[in-house]
């Protein structure tokens, strides 16, 4: 079946695995960075990460519709992440903690006019047989630079004893590796005729009611679904190093990359929402063991487990939403799925900050938990609604 993956979608693969090699350098060191040599509390950290997740949420769907009305995808992509490749340097200059807010407001905003023009790339180079698999390809390549990322930096942090900064600004390297690769070798299928001739709109009242109902139960998930730096502030608070930290995230990373594309050929032979489903059961399991734990030793259980929650929802997410939208339209539709859980996010991240201040660690994934199992209840009874 590898054989049969189209150029586009192996490269744009490759781009994902550099520039996750880069992201994840630095991602796993950013909440130690700022705790422990900027002394941020934890309440900005949830402030930064929900202002940088609003950030690209508003410009998904922004670059989204616009890559429909204008017919062109790699432009955006190539753009997209440059602005995220330029993040790692800024990340290496902050000196205080809105700088890094700064930083991680060109990441974001790189991301939000990527994302969805690259899922319209993806879903142009798909069938109606694969497109799970071809969204779970692109995330196993997309978890694969998760690992080697963290890898780099544990070794960079062990001979350039904890430099952090540096491991910011090496970070670049991989991340302009990729944007090359997509100027070089990415190419957009040509327009016939008609579909040059065709002039999108989007109107609300004309979306697949099925799509309104996955979007509903996203956002709900999604506002329990705090930011990954929670996770990790979690496993420094049981007594783990930035070096036992960032192995822990590699092995998250693992599990995400062994299990995305298997996840992704399972929704196209037993369908999208079933599969979506046991993520969001796997995630409340996590959530739920991330607040009653007390010894560290579970954290190397618990992350690997938290990877197959990822492989179970990214790519089949997309792959859910691809079957009720045609890839001329996509770009906006997937930046109003993007935008919507995006925007929860910011809100999950943001009450997490304050549920961990105010109440401690355990409040915040209990949360989480509770807001996962609610979304499960709530797609398992639209199986008893005629049309969702």
């Amino acid at each position: 079946m590898f054989k049969k993956i189209p150029k586009n979608v192996f490269v744009l693969g490759l781009v994902s695995f550099f520039n996750d090699i880069a992201s994840e350098m630095i991602y796993p060191i950013v909440p130690i960075f700022l705790t422990s040599v900027l002394q941020v509390p934890v309440s900005i950290i949830g402030l930064i990460e929900g202002v940088a997740e609003v950030t690209a949420s508003i410009m998904k769907f922004i670059f989204g519709y616009i890559s429909d009305k204008t017919a062109k995808r790699k432009l955006f992509v190539t753009g997209g992440y440059g602005l995220s490749a330029a993040s790692k340097a800024l990340m290496g200059l902050a000196y205080s903690w809105p700088f890094v807010l700064f930083s991680r407001f060109i990441d974001r905003s790189g991301k939000g006019v990527r994302t969805s023009a690259r899922d319209a790339l993806l879903l142009q180079n798909s069938t109606s047989q694969n497109k799970g698999f071809i969204f779970g390809f692109h995330r196993a390549m997309d978890s694969a630079g998760a690992i080697v990322g963290p890898l780099i930096a544990l070794v960079l942090l062990y001979f350039l004893e904890e430099n952090i900064r540096l491991v910011f600004f090496l970070a670049f390297i991989p991340s302009a590796i990729g944007v090359i690769l997509l100027i070089l070798f990415i190419r957009e299928k040509k327009k016939t005729a008609k579909e040059k001739k065709f002039s999108f709109s989007f109107k609300w009242k004309d979306i697949n009611p099925k799509f309104k109902f996955f979007l509903l139960i996203s956002i709900i998930f999604g506002l329990g679904n705090s930011s990954d730096a929670f996770l990790i502030l979690r496993a420094q608070s049981l007594g783990f190093s930035a070096f036992l930290v960032t192995l822990a995230y590699v092995f998250y990373n693992v599990s995400q990359t062994i299990f995305s594309t298997p996840a992704g050929s399972l929704a196209d032979k037993i369908g999208a929402r079933r599969v979506y489903g046991i993520g969001l059961l796997i995630f409340a399991a996590v959530y739920l063991s991330f607040a009653v734990i007390n010894d560290p030793i579970w954290i190397w259980i618990i992350f690997p487990i938290y990877g197959v929650y990822i492989a179970f929802t990214d790519g089949v997410s997309k792959a859910y939403i691809a079957q009720y939208i045609e890839e001329k339209e996509s770009g906006t539709y997937f930046g109003i799925y993007q935008t919507g859980i995006a925007l929860s996010a910011f809100f999950a991240s943001f009450l997490s900050g304050i549920l961990w201040t105010k109440f401690g660690p355990s409040a915040t994934f209990f949360y989480g938990s509770a807001m996962a199992i609610l979304a499960l209840l709530i797609l398992s009874y639209g199986k008893l609604i005629k049309g969702l």
